[in-house]
């Protein structure tokens, strides 16, 4: 399966994306179901609330994505403890614009 993942552009600064880059490759933590997935794309969600995560999400599909997936850093607040206040919405806004053919993965690791 190959995925786009979608990260909070609040916490680049402090998270290269290690660990999501790990779990991909070895089918571990939301890719256990999975197991290895190829990564496409990996880009911030633009900055808050999060609109640009849209088209962003559009373009992961164009280049071949199966899923997208929102890191952890969105939906758990990795690193900071912080979930995106956001999410929900955005997540929602993404699912619209890329059809229910292309899978939803809420987290990473």
């Amino acid at each position: 399966m190959k995925v786009g993942i979608i990260r909070c552009m609040m916490t680049e600064d402090m998270c290269p994306g290690t660990a999501d880059f790990l779990v991909t490759k070895e089918g571990k933590g939301a890719f256990q179901e999975t197991g290895p997935v190829d990564i496409v794309g990996f880009v911030t969600c633009g900055g808050c609330p999060g609109k640009r995560a849209i088209p962003r999400a559009k373009m992961l599909v164009e280049r071949g994505a199966e899923a997208i997936v929102f890191a952890s850093c969105i939906t758990r607040g990795n690193p900071i403890g912080y979930p995106c206040p956001h999410y929900a919405d955005m997540r929602d806004c993404v699912i619209k614009a890329v059809g229910p053919e292309i899978r939803i993965i809420e987290w990473t690791h």
